[in-house]
C-alpha cells in the first residue's frame, strides 16, 4: 500500500512542478507588460486612463466613450437623448435605458434629491446653457412644473413625458457612467490593472505601474472658481473601487452681494443652503457613486447621514462649513482603512 502511495506521489510531483513554473513565469509576464496611457477630452472635460496592455488601446477607448456620447450628451445634436428632449421618435439604446433605469431607482431612493428633469432649472439659474441670472419666484415656479422625476416613465421603450416641454439631462450620472462602460471594455480585454478618470470619477482595478494601491486625492474646498487651487483634503485607497466627487465651492457665482451655487433643489427650484461642500461617494459602478455625490450635495449633511443607515455599501466622505469659519469632516467608519492621508 505504501509502496503504491509512493508511486502515486512521484507521477504528482513533476505536475506541480510545472504548475508553479507555469505560475512564476505568467506572474513575471504580466509585470513585465507595460503601462499604456490614453487621454483627451470628452463630455466638456479631460480624460486620463492609465492601464497595462501590450498594446495601445486609446483608439477603442474614444470609440467607447463616444458611444456614451452619441446616447447621452445633451450637446450632441443627434444623441439618443437630445432626441428625447425634442420628442422625436428615437430607438433608446442600451446606454439610454441603464442609465434612465438607474437614474429613476436613485430618484426614489434619494425622494427627488437626484433628478435627470431638473435641467430649466439649473439653465435658469446660469449654470447650464445661459449666462449667469436669476430667475423670479414666479419663473421657479412655472420652471417646477415641468420639473420632476415622477413626470416621466419608460413604457414599451418610449420616454413618456408628463409634459412634453419637459428636458432629460444626465449629466450628474453620465460622466461616472462613462468611465464605467471603459472599465468594462478594460475587463473584457483581459486588462486587470488600470485606472479610468474622467473629469474626477474614477474606477481603479489591480494595481499602478510601482505595483502598489491606486491612491486618490480629495480636493480641500475652497472658492477657486479658476480650479487653480488643488490642495488636497485626504488621499484615499480606491483599489477596485468607484469613486466620485460632487461640491458646490467651484461652480457658482456672485450676484447683488450674493452667493449661488450651481447645486439646485429639484424641490424648491433653488441653489442649495446648507453647509456641505463636497461629497466624496465609493461604490462598486461610479455612475452609482456619481449620482448618489450629487444626490448628497442637495440633502446637506443630515440628510445624507441618514440616507446612509439605508445604504450601507456606500462609502463616504463628507466636507462641511462647521459653522466657526473651518472645514469639519464626516466619513463612513467603513471608509477608515482606505484614509492614507
Amino acid at each position: 500500500m505504501e509502496e503504491r502511495q509512493k508511486k502515486k506521489l512521484m507521477w504528482q510531483i513533476p505536475f506541480l512542478i510545472l504548475l508553479i513554473v507555469g505560475t512564476v513565469l505568467i506572474v513575471r509576464q504580466q509585470q513585465s507588460l507595460p503601462y499604456q496611457q490614453s487621454s483627451d477630452f470628452i463630455f466638456g472635460t479631460a480624460y486620463k486612463i492609465v492601464y497595462q496592455h501590450d498594446k495601445d488601446l486609446s483608439k477603442e477607448i474614444r470609440e467607447e466613450l463616444m458611444k456614451v456620447d452619441s446616447s447621452l450628451s445633451p450637446f450632441n445634436k443627434k444623441s439618443v437623448i437630445t432626441a428625447v428632449n425634442q420628442n422625436r421618435d428615437v430607438v433608446l439604446d442600451t446606454l439610454f435605458l441603464d442609465v434612465f433605469t438607474k437614474s429613476m431607482e436613485i430618484s426614489r431612493e434619494t425622494d427627488g434629491a437626484f433628478d435627470i428633469t431638473v435641467a430649466p432649472l439649473v439653465n435658469a439659474w446660469g449654470f447650464g446653457f445661459k449666462n449667469e441670472t436669476r430667475p423670479t419666484p414666479l419663473q421657479v415656479d412655472s420652471l417646477l412644473q415641468i420639473v420632476g422625476y415622477k413626470k416621466v416613465r419608460l413604457e414599451d421603450n418610449r420616454i413618456i413625458k408628463q409634459d412634453r416641454r419637459m428636458m432629460l439631462d444626465c449629466s450628474a450620472i453620465a460622466k461616472g457612467y462613462g468611465v464605467d462602460v471603459v472599465a468594462h471594455y478594460l475587463r473584457s480585454q483581459g486588462i486587470q490593472n488600470f485606472m479610468v478618470e474622467i473629469g474626477g470619477e474614477v474606477v481603479t482595478s489591480g494595481v499602478n505601474p510601482q505595483r502598489l494601491p491606486w491612491r486618490v486625492g480629495v480636493v480641500k474646498p475652497s472658492e477657486d472658481s479658476l480650479n487653480v487651487n488643488n490642495e488636497l483634503q485626504t488621499i484615499l485607497n480606491v483599489t477596485d473601487k468607484a469613486m466620485a466627487t460632487s461640491g458646490n465651492y467651484r461652480n457658482f457665482y456672485y450676484k447683488n452681494g450674493k452667493r449661488f451655487a450651481h447645486t439646485i433643489d429639484p424641490k424648491t427650484g433653488s441653489p442649495v443652503q446648507h453647509s456641505l461642500l463636497s461629497a466624496t461617494v465609493l461604490a462598486d459602478e461610479c455612475a452609482v457613486a456619481d449620482a448618489y455625490a450629487t444626490s448628497f450635495m442637495v440633502m446637506g449633511l443630515e440628510r445624507a447621514k441618514k440616507l446612509l443607515e439605508r445604504h450601507p455599501e456606500l462609502m463616504v466622505y463628507l466636507i462641511y462649513d462647521d459653522g466657526k469659519d473651518g472645514l469639519a469632516v464626516w466619513f463612513s467608519p467603513s471608509l477608515q482603512d482606505k484614509i492614507e492621508e
